[in-house]
């Protein structure tokens, strides 16, 4: 199997279990409209309808309020009153007090996302599912970066440069966001917005060791004065993975940890009173390991670990003309580069069976001592992606009640791969986004914005409408309508692969293959390979009811935020890619339906928070009619491995005497390929600040309830209660 993947089989969703919509509008409905008539009584007349919509705004523009502000759904920033859709926000403090140890799992805290990992050890995650190995429908920005890989167009959570310590919040705009960020904001949108220089002067330390191998060592040291405030970060995270794998029956150790080192520059320069520049830069390297055994690559007989050395450099200029009006410019460049090097033994007899191309590709089984003159080679799944984006957005105030943001953006994808494209090429991309905002009356906000976006993947144009209408019941209750729609383009791998294989030091009697290309083409199935087929966009629409509100309940503040959503996803790309098999195609149309609940309350020194989803997918076959009942029910399967009915989160944060501070987590997803999956998490830890230093000390408990394996058999937990400690000190 290749790096390049798609899912095996989708949990099977019980029959009789379908979420009747009819119903569930109306009941969602009256639920709504009586909510704010039980608090109204004890609501505190905040001013709701004046908050300013963009952030260092003048005073005038800023009112004061409770309600939380949202950066991410539509470029504006915005009370959640009159957010065009549903937006999680996770504060760094929370993912901190709950002791999650990998960036990734911060996300079993949102509605309707799942996490899992596949292959040896990548992990994943997504929104509705309709993902196995590849993360192609969601925008994942780090402080307004684009952060996937530009070609493959995959997200690669272990080596991200993002330290859990930095993390000031994430926003995770759920549902379609291609109005505001264009074609990969097909379910979502998550944002990750790093701490200020400022919020970290000085020099912390922290260092985390814990079960299975994993470590985690941060040092960070900066200062600010009027003019240039800066930081320093260095962050090293390993693990060892998983225990072990079986394969035919039988146990094997299992190679699949890593060993990341990030290292992060982050700066301000205050030029005058009208003019800052950010400037930021990183580097990241190390190692993700992949079994021989399971990583799929062609006939390894050795562990193809994949050697990872990126860098990224971003600037942004923000401007203030006015009281009303300002702007940025910003510019960025990022560097993936992936070196995956491995050494073959293919049996003789099996490799001229591959080279015959009338023959079917067999299933490769190990060299043995006895096999005479097999093939040995070196092969490569070398890849170099880099992506350069520029990006102008101006932001006009009119007046409270009326906001305008909109922009130019242009972004070019470089691929360097003698494997995957022969070569080298690019993508590009432009597209012009706005969004305008508008309060008619008190009760009402309307939203209407859109992308216009055109790519040489398809030489094709897309436009991306969002329209919403929140109606403001009373203060701090709002009920949202909204309608928008989005494609997701191919990647370039998808839509132009040339993929092959060059061997080297091709050992005799096969010599004569030094530095030839072994074209896949000529090896996949040829009666169900699709490869080099032009693929179309995927589209979706989406139709959102949801309610927002805040209850102040004498000393505690209690929100909660329901969302109901009816989705229907077409020419939806399905299928398999590896060295035996291609046949992805626009060929499955999903129809998803469900509603999802997040709320929280808060009390002094005590927060609690819960969250649950409830998704009913139905799929069908909408390809050329030349496959059999079981490889059309496979191609629907195919995209919906993570995708599960029912989901949810419970987290307990609680302040203790003697600066103690506990935390507990609860984490189930009802439904993978094999198993539930739930997981109880547990945290004590105790702050200490004295004179011109403070430390922490913790101790974290993860306690695995389901023994099973989730979506395959090698990720296996030998021992369900796993253990952190942790240390910190900052000066």
């Amino acid at each position: 199997m290749s790096v390049t993947n798609y899912p095996v089989k989708s949990p099977v969703f019980p029959g009789n279990d379908r979420l009747p919509s009819r119903p569930v509008v109306a009941i969602l409905a009256g639920v709504l409209f009586t909510l704010p008539m039980a608090s109204e009584a004890q609501e505190e007349d905040a001013g709701v309808y004046d908050l300013a919509a963009l952030g260092n705004v003048p005073e005038a523009f800023n009112m004061d309020s409770s309600i939380p502000e949202v950066l991410t759904t539509t470029r504006l920033r915005q009370p959640k009153s009159r957010v065009p859709g549903t937006t999680t926000i996770i504060t760094g403090d929370m993912i901190r007090d709950l002791g999650i140890m990998k960036l990734v799992e911060v996300f079993r805290l949102v509605p309707g996302m799942t996490v899992n990992a596949v292959g040896s050890n990548q992990p994943v995650t997504s929104y509705h599912g309709t993902v196995h190995y590849e993360q192609r429908r969601l925008q994942v920005l780090v402080d307004g970066r684009t952060s996937y890989r530009p070609n493959l167009s995959d997200m690669d959570w272990n080596s991200m440069p993002v330290p859990l310590d930095l993390i000031e919040r994430i926003e995770i705009s759920r549902g379609p966001n291609s109005a505001a960020y264009g074609i990969n904001a097909f379910l979502g949108t998550i944002n990750i917005i790093t701490r200020p220089p400022e919020d970290t002067a000085g020099i912390e330390l922290r260092g985390i060791s814990g079960s299975r191998g994993y470590g985690r060592a941060f040092g960070s040291v900066g200062d600010t004065s009027e003019t240039y405030k800066w930081r320093l970060a260095y962050e090293k995270r390993k693990s060892d993975g998983f225990d072990e794998q079986e394969d035919d029956g039988v146990i094997y150790p299992f190679h699949d940890g890593y060993d990341i080192n990030t290292f992060n520059y982050d700066s301000n320069i205050a030029l005058n009173n009208n003019y800052d520049l950010d400037l930021r830069a990183g580097v990241v390297d190390g190692v993700d390991e992949e079994d021989s055994r399971k990583n799929g690559k062609f006939g390894a007989n050795e562990h193809p670990d994949i050697i990872v050395d990126d860098y990224y450099l971003q600037t942004r200029l923000n401007v203030t003309t006015s009281e009303r009006h300002f702007y940025h410019v910003q510019a960025s460049f990022q560097n993936y580069d992936r070196r995956q090097r491995w050494t073959v033994c293919i049996p003789q007899d099996q490799f001229i069976d591959i080279l015959d191309p009338d023959v079917p590709t067999p299933d490769l089984r190990p060299c043995t001592p006895e096999d005479a003159n097999p093939f040995l080679a070196n092969l490569n799944e070398d890849i170099e992606e880099s992506r350069l984006e520029l990006e102008i957005q101006d932001t006009i105030l009119f007046n409270p009640d009326l906001k305008l943001v909109s922009g130019l953006g242009y972004r070019k994808d470089t691929y360097r791969s003698e494997t995957f494209f022969n070569g080298r090429g690019n993508n590009y991309q432009s597209r012009v986004f706005g969004n305008l905002e508008y309060s008619p009356f008190r009760w009402l906000t309307l939203n209407s914005g859109g992308n216009w976006e055109k790519t040489t993947t398809t030489d094709e144009g897309y436009f991306s409408p969002r329209l919403a209408a929140n109606f403001i019941l009373s203060n701090n209750h709002t009920l949202r309508f909204v309608y928008s729609r989005a494609v997701r383009t191919p990647d370039a791998f998808e839509q132009n692969p040339d993929w092959s294989y060059r061997p080297r030091n091709v050992a005799p009697p096969f010599d004569f293959l030094e530095g030839e290309r072994v074209l896949v083409e000529n090896l996949v199935d040829p009666t169900t390979s699709t490869f080099g087929k032009e693929l179309e966009e995927e589209r979706i629409t989406s139709r959102e009811i949801s309610y927002f509100g805040q209850y102040y309940l004498d000393s505690s503040t209690l929100s909660l935020e329901v969302r109901y959503f009816n989705d229907q996803l077409r020419d939806m790309i399905s299928g398999i890619i590896n060295e035996e098999q291609w046949t992805i195609d626009n060929n499955v149309a999903l129809d998803q339906e469900g509603f999802e609940v997040e709320a929280s309350v808060d009390f002094p020194g005590t927060s609690l928070r819960v969250s649950y989803a409830y998704l009913d997918q139905d799929g069908r076959y909408t390809g050329a009619d030349d496959r059999d009942a079981g490889d059309k029910q496979y191609a629907i399967d195919l995209l919906g491995r993570l995708s599960v009915r029912h989901s949810g989160s419970f987290a307990w944060i609680q302040d203790l005497p003697f600066d103690l501070t506990s935390s507990a987590a609860f984490y189930f997803a009802d439904e993978f390929r094999r198993s539930h999956f739930e997981r109880a998490d547990f945290r004590l830890a105790r702050r200490v600040f004295a004179s011109g230093y403070s430390y922490e000390l913790a101790l974290t408990m993860q306690h695995y309830l389901d023994r099973d394996p989730t979506l395959s058999p090698d990720n296996t937990i030998k021992d369900h209660n796993q253990f952190f400690v942790e240390a910190g000190v900052r000066f």
